[in-house]
Formats: structure tokens, sequence, C-alpha cells
């Protein structure tokens, strides 16, 4: 992932802003005494971007995939609609508890900027939901320059989307978080459609860290500088998600990226790892297996 690269990530302030306000309130409103549902992964699983993650000779790379980690971010999704039966493949070939979270195709999101959206939904849905309960909540992320005049837009695609599929959405406009006005009415349609707000940690875009949660559920895209920092922003998430299942967050969807991939399963891991042993998660270790190579941190 380009998106917030800097050349010089040392220079960057990786500390996570306070969380809004409202945060607390609706975590607080859902709060309860069971364990959050975790999902972590990478977003990929192709081989060659992932390099040294696969056994040699691994030739069902989603297969091995999936047995390491819980969960995939489906970044191929939003390049292009992938016939049915694709998707049913990759629903065979995974473990019960695996989760799909694919990205919303872009000529819904990108090229059509939500335009008819309510024309285009229904096919890329009858190909998605054939996941079936490998399917986790599915997101739409936003072009960069997809400003609040389009606001309209928002609400008919909202209105459109199916309550029963789990959705969360990114915008990488600034001016939808830092006008009063916007920001209120965006979080509250989103809360009343109970649609998660995508929090994305990136060096070069830190006006993006809005901290607001609109559901129980917290969808976050960490994407690493490949630069030992990455390790202690992890750690500071965890503290973080600490304080947010205090408050009654229910799932924790964790999805790690990295300018060059092959880094992403160690982050993952080591992620993996810290959830464990502080909150006594049982996600198994990738690489703990007698044919899997060791992910050495």
């Amino acid at each position: 992932m380009k998106f917030g690269k800097v050349d010089n990530p040392e220079a960057i302030d990786f500390t996570l802003p306070p969380d809004h306000p409202d945060t607390q309130v609706i975590l607080n409103s859902k709060a309860n005494n069971q364990k959050p549902q975790l999902y972590v992964g990478c977003a990929k699983w192709n081989k060659q971007d992932l390099k040294n993650f696969y056994p040699r000779g691994t030739k069902d790379e989603l297969g091995y995939y999936s047995r390491q980690f819980n969960s995939i971010e489906l970044n191929a999704t939003f390049y292009r609609l992938f016939p049915k039966d694709q998707f049913e493949k990759w629903q065979e070939k995974v473990p019960d508890g695996f989760k799909f979270f694919p990205k919303i195709t872009q000529t819904i999101s990108h090229l059509k900027r939500l335009i008819d959206a309510e024309k285009l939904l229904p096919e890329y849905l009858d190909h998605t939901l054939l996941l079936k309960e490998n399917l986790g909540t599915v997101f739409l992320q936003m072009h960069n320059n997809f400003a609040p005049k389009d606001w309209d837009r928002v609400v008919n695609f909202v209105n459109a989307w199916p309550r029963e599929v789990p959705l969360a959405i990114e915008f990488r406009h600034t001016d939808w978080f830092n006008t009063p006005e916007v920001s209120n009415k965006l979080y509250y349609l989103l809360e009343e459609h109970n649609i998660s707000n995508v929090l994305v940690d990136t060096a070069g875009r830190r006006d993006i860290m809005h901290m607001r949660m609109t559901s129980e559920e917290a969808f976050i895209r960490f994407v690493g500088a490949n630069h030992p920092s990455d390790y202690d922003r992890l750690d500071a998430w965890v503290d973080r998600l600490d304080t947010w299942m205090e408050q009654g967050l229910r799932q924790i969807d964790f999805f790690i990226h990295q300018n060059v991939e092959k880094e992403s399963p160690l982050l993952a891991t080591h992620f993996i790892k810290q959830m464990n042993s502080r909150f006594g998660f049982d996600l198994k270790i990738p690489g703990k297996d007698n044919d899997a190579p060791t992910l050495d941190l």
C-alpha cells in the first residue's frame, strides 16, 4: 500500500491521538462481559508479495495462508469483480472460522463515485455473498478527493446497503472529519445503520486519524513504514484496544499493510503474540507448524 508513504518515517510523530469523546459513549452503550472477536491478517496472500512466508513447494497459497491467519483483507476485489465460481473456490479452500473482509469494487467507489450504487450493488453482493459463513465485514474505501459535497451519494449508498451484511466505510478527505457540522452528520448516519468508521494508521496521513467509533466493531488498517518504529506503533494499538475493550468493544478487525509487503506477516505475528499474551486470546501463531518456517521477530 503506497497510501501515506513517506521517505523519512523516523521524523513522524506516530503517537495515537486521543479518542473522540463520543467513542466511549458508543462503546459503553453496547457494553457486555463477552470477550471480543479478534481478526488479524494481511491484505494479500500472493506468494510474490509475501516472500519467504510460504514453505518451499507450497502450491495452494490461500489454503496455507488461511491456516496461519484467521482473516484476510481482500483487496483483490477492489480491482475487479471476480466470477462467481472464484468466490466459491475461495470459500471452499479455507477452514471454518476464517473470514474474508472484501473491499467493494472500484467501479462503485472510484469510477462511479457512488452514483447508481443501488443499481450496481446487487451484482456485487450476488458474488460476494457466495463466501457464505466465511464472509466478514465488507468495506467501502472512497477516493482521497471524495468530499462532503457529495453527501447525498453517501446517504443513497447506505440506504441501498442490506443491513444484514456488516459494512465499514473509509473516508480519506479531511473535510469529513474537520468540519463539525459535516462530521456529526456523518457519524450519526453510520451509527444509525451500525456501520463501522474505518481507522487508517499510516505515516503520511495523520490528519485522518479521527479515532471516532460508530459501532462496537473496530476496523483498523495499519500501514507499516518498513521501519523499526512499526513494532512500537503496534504496541500502542494494543494499549488503545485495551481501553476500548474495557468500554465495550465487541469485534476487532486488524489488517496490516507494508510498502514492502513481505514484512506484513512478521508484524501481524508480533501483534497476535501481544494480544494473546495480554488478553488471553488464542489466535494461532503463524509459522508454528511442523511444515512451516518460523517467523523470527
